[in-house]
């Protein structure tokens, strides 16, 4: 791989270039949190108060860059949309990033995220427990029934996502997609003391070569923190916007 700037410079660099009136920009992401690897890109978040907010992808002296441009208006709206999601994307880039730009500009929309990443996701309502309860329970039964194969692999894998989400909402945690999902296990495992990651991490590993019992146990150890398994008895209103 040619050689290339640090991030932090490269990231810097390109700001500078263009965004010459920006208050302030974080360089966020695997290079900053740890875990990076050599396909690692460079997360810039820019606050600059006359753009139109947008996300673009380029290169940069070597570096792939993803550019998520934005007002502090946007920012806010962003973390909020995220906070329904329970995965604090927004927040964390401009919270855990990495400021690139001298001066104080941005302080107010980073304390805001900050709070809001420290504080967590609302408890998750009744009625989306009770989603979670019957369809962790349904793809149980459909684990111990499945034959080993392409049918048995996408079950294997919903029901491992599954489960890491609702541990993660019983427990007050954020959610994350593919990697972070992963990592906020794992940061609930050091927080708690308990053993998720690893033990989800080989339960998927055993039902992908035919044994699916761990994972099963695993789920319905899940299960029993939110009042056990459910399907017989279970209902919903159908929503009318055909959400449901």
């Amino acid at each position: 791989m040619p050689h290339r700037p640090e991030p932090v410079a490269a990231a810097t660099d390109l700001v500078r270039e263009r965004f010459p009136g920006a208050q302030q920009a974080w360089l966020g992401g695997s290079v900053v949190l740890g875990g990076a690897t050599p396909m690692s890109d460079l997360d810039i978040t820019v606050l600059d108060a006359t753009a139109t907010a947008h996300r673009e992808s380029l290169r940069h002296q070597g570096w792939p860059v993803e550019l998520f441009v934005h007002t502090e208006a946007s920012i806010r709206h962003f973390v909020t949309r995220n906070q329904v999601e329970r995965k604090p994307t927004m927040a964390r880039l401009v919270a855990r990033g990495v400021a690139l730009l001298s001066g104080d500009g941005g302080a107010a929309v980073r304390h805001y995220c900050d709070e809001v990443l420290r504080a967590g996701p609302a408890p998750l309502p009744a009625e989306a427990l009770v989603g979670a309860r019957y369809a962790l329970s349904d793809l149980v039964d459909d684990l111990q029934a499945a034959e080993r194969g392409p049918e048995g692999t996408a079950i294997a894998v919903e029901t491992w996502r599954r489960t890491a989400e609702l541990v993660l909402d019983v427990n007050g945690c954020w959610r994350g997609g593919g990697k972070w999902l992963m990592r906020e296990l794992v940061s609930l495992d050091s927080d708690a003391g308990t053993t998720w990651a690893p033990r989800l991490d080989a339960g998927l590993s055993a039902a992908l070569t035919g044994d699916t019992v761990p994972l099963r146990e695993i789920a319905e150890e899940c299960l029993a923190l939110t009042g056990g398994r459910l399907w017989e008895g279970f209902h919903q209103a159908a929503s009318i916007d055909g959400s449901s």
